[in-house]
């Protein structure tokens, strides 16, 4: 098992890199460094003044020197114009050329400035992460229990009216993007105006005249039941639909394995089949599925964060690819790969130490 994880390691680090420098290749594409320098200079910039602001940057140096100067594993380059200032990676405010450190990136934990935030890029997305891990926790909080539910009870009993209801519900979830079903939950339970609201409010079942906030700004720093739930429903729905047939089918199929079969010719009981035989086989692929829910609640909950005015770490991201703002785009991208890594590694871990038929050792 030690050997098999440290293989996977090593992949993973080679594809982290690989990954890396893919993004690093396009954002480093001419275009945006010009668009970047006029962005930070001036707009009326000729073509010799933005390669001379590129060229005073260290923006021309080769691809693999810049992405290493970035890394960490090269040392950063200082360059002195003519009219006496300095600019390099590396150089720091108060500290002498003599002083500044020759290697300043990613490993040594410095992620750069963003442009647009005008702070640390290594602080926007501990920050912006953070909201979006407090979300991504109730999510699954509400999601994964639901889903394996619903899956296993329309996979005990294939074709049934149980598993057909389950299975609509669940193609129904599914089908329905979140920014429709944001919508309309929106309209039921955070406007004032609608039928469902002026019900309750005439019957003082709630205070003030909304039973849920439309927006999950103030759940940034208190988020309650009441500024919080619509956002985690409306993720919540989409992904459950997803995992909850994932559960129902592979459920189905153990439910038809020969030894369910010789368990119910010996005259054990349904539910004892069900809790003690079938549900750890049926569990297998769904767990895969779920922990590729982990890298879309990262990434993918940007249209409900936008949606709910939640600035989370999806927000972020396109926040940084509409402003061309390479530094916080390229700490985002690392964060995303290392997170879809690691959730690859657990998900291996997991089917191993699930499936009866491999042996650990």
């Amino acid at each position: 098992m030690g050997l098999f994880i440290l293989r996977r390691l090593g992949v993973m680090i080679l594809t982290a890199i690989c990954l890396t420098f893919i993004v690093f290749f396009l954002t480093n594409l001419h275009p945006n460094l010009e668009k970047l320098a006029k962005t930070q200079g001036e707009m009326r910039m000729s073509d010799e003044q933005v390669d001379r602001w590129l060229a005073n940057r260290g923006y021309d140096q080769p691809l693999p020197i810049k992405y290493g100067e970035w890394l960490g594993v090269w040392p950063s380059k200082i360059i002195e114009v003519d009219d006496g200032r300095a600019y390099g990676r590396c150089l720091q405010t108060g500290v002498s050329i003599a002083d500044t450190p020759r290697f300043c990136g990613v490993i040594q934990g410095d992620w750069g400035f963003s442009t647009v935030f005008k702070d640390e890029v290594s602080s926007i997305v501990a920050t912006r992460l953070s909201l979006t891990g407090k979300l991504m926790f109730w999510v699954m909080m509400l999601m994964i229990p639901s889903a394996l539910l619903i899956g296993v009870l329309a996979g005990m009993r294939e074709g049934s009216r149980t598993d057909r209801s389950l299975s609509t519900v669940s193609i129904i979830t599914t089908a329905t993007p979140e920014y429709v079903s944001g919508v309309i939950f929106i309209a039921l339970f955070a406007a004032s105006a609608s039928p469902l609201n002026q019900w309750l409010a005439s019957m003082d079942w709630i205070e003030g005249r909304t039973l849920f906030k439309g927006t999950a700004t103030s759940a940034m720093e208190n988020a309650n039941f009441n500024n919080f739930f619509l956002p985690v429903l409306t993720i919540s729905l989409y992904g459950m639909g997803y995992i909850a047939r994932m559960t129902r089918a592979s459920m189905a199929e153990v439910m038809t394995a020969q030894y369910i079969r010789t368990a119910r010719l010996k005259g054990v009981s349904f539910p004892k089949i069900v809790v003690k035989h079938a549900l750890r086989n049926a569990l297998i692929a769904p767990f895969t599925v779920i922990m590729l829910q982990i890298p879309w609640l990262l990434n993918g909950v940007v249209i409900v964060e936008t949606l709910f005015n939640y600035k989370g770490f999806g927000w972020v991201l396109v926040q940084a690819a509409g402003n061309n703002d390479i530094e916080l785009l390229l700490g985002v991208s690392v964060v995303s790969v290392i997170v879809v890594l690691i959730t690859q590694l657990i998900s291996d871990i997991g089917y191993v130490y699930l499936n009866p038929r491999i042996s650990v050792s």
